[in-house]
């Protein structure tokens, strides 16, 4: 024990006195820091691209919905089945009620072109069509602003993301698509999910201004509860009148998030690496200037007694608390700057534009200071070897 002590003693005191010599180098010092820093804040930056993505998908499902489509189809632009289907899926067990009826809710999907309020560059934003028992089927979506369209009528209500994100969506105001026009009468909104993204209007009304006939592509279905799932999808795809697969809402919106999820989660890291590779060096040339100026003092440490060992541990601490400064700061500012950022990007499932807000999540900042430490590790090893395997005599003749 009094080994250890006094090993960790010496670690201690060579630490100090190192750290206390950093302002003598606060050049390189300082440049390190930044050049992790600047690894960390683009880690954290391109990731919580993903990370707010997944999250405004993951929070549209609900494991009480069960979404319908014909079968073969992985998504809704995909799938579509006539009216009379409708019928045949409300009628099968499991299904939850109200004053209105079974909380089955047929829904047509189209794209529409607006025009971004940043750039004025066109993208696509989904209109919806849906019937009054939608809103009791995704009981998350609630009116802010306005009303509720009415049936019937050529009116639409908004999601609060698409209308931060696409000019002409404002309350009382006027869609023109193509030669429809629509009545912008209530905002909405859905805890932040995916809803928040689309316009909704009657699907009546919708089938006809896009010659649809009586044809949808999904049915939402409120169920009795998340254990009657099992028992409904076995009807429905048993029954002969049907041709459709049945998947829980939660499941089809985390298929929903992959691709976009991997492709950016793929980007940031590759992005952050490569320049992670630049902070390394930036690292060693940092430590091997530290070293190299306490040549004379790193050997009157030997002289005195203090080991190799503990040579080397001081040099790897002093990087790494240079690379953990470094990492805070860029953590620190990826959160400040990006969390909650209001963005869109292409859904490639469905080839609509998803409003969303970057998120910066607790593990992506672990993730960052995580990788800063490492470069600080990999940065400090081989100046920390060197500085533990100097000559006694020559270094200090140095």
């Amino acid at each position: 024990m009094r080994g250890w002590a006094n090993w960790i003693s010496q670690v201690g005191a060579m630490t100090r006195m190192g750290l206390s010599t950093v302002m003598e180098r606060k050049g390189s010092s300082v440049a390190t820091m930044f050049g992790i820093a600047g690894v960390v804040l683009v880690f954290v930056a391109v990731l919580s691209i993903g990370e707010g993505f997944r999250r405004t998908m993951v929070v549209s499902g609900d494991p009480g919905v069960a979404m319908v489509m014909r079968a073969g189809s992985d998504t809704e632009m995909m799938s579509i089945f006539g009216g009379r289907s409708v019928h045949w899926i409300a009628d099968a067990p499991g299904i939850a009620r109200s004053d209105q009826g079974p909380l089955v809710s047929a829904q047509l999907f189209v794209i529409i072109n607006l025009p971004k309020r940043s750039s004025g560059t066109d993208a696509n934003v989904p209109l919806r069509g849906v019937d009054a028992r939608a809103f009791g089927v995704s009981d998350a979506v609630r009116i802010v602003a306005g009303r509720r369209f009415q049936p019937g009528r050529g009116e639409v209500i908004v999601g609060v993301g698409a209308a931060r994100a696409f000019a002409g969506l404002d309350l009382g105001a006027t869609l023109h698509v193509g030669r429809h026009q629509w009545k912008i009468v209530g905002f909405f909104e859905a805890n932040g999910g995916l809803p928040e993204s689309e316009i909704w209007t009657d699907a009546v009304v919708l089938q006809g201004a896009y010659e649809r006939g009586n044809s949808y592509q999904s049915v939402l279905a409120r169920l009795q509860s998340p254990e009657a799932f099992g028992r409904f999808r076995e009807v429905l795809e048993a029954d002969p009148r049907l041709n459709v697969k049945v998947v829980r809402q939660t499941d089809y919106f985390i298929e929903q998030s992959r691709t976009v999820y991997r492709v950016v989660t793929g980007l940031g890291v590759t992005i952050a690496a490569l320049m992670a590779v630049g902070a390394v060096f930036g690292a060693l040339n940092t430590m091997y200037t530290a070293v190299s100026a306490r040549t004379r003092e790193i050997a009157t440490f030997r002289a005195l007694g203090f080991g190799g060992g503990a040579v080397m541990v001081s040099v790897l601490a002093e990087s790494l608390c240079l690379a953990l400064i470094g990492g805070g700061v860029g953590g620190g500012l990826g959160y400040v700057i990006f969390d909650g950022f209001q963005a869109a990007t292409m859904n490639w499932q469905s080839f609509s534009q998803v409003a969303f807000q970057l998120d910066v999540t607790p593990g992506l900042l672990f993730g960052g200071v995580a990788g800063a430490l490492m470069i600080g590790l990999i940065g400090g090893v081989f100046p920390a070897v060197r500085a533990a395997s100097l000559p006694v005599a020559m270094a200090l003749r140095a």
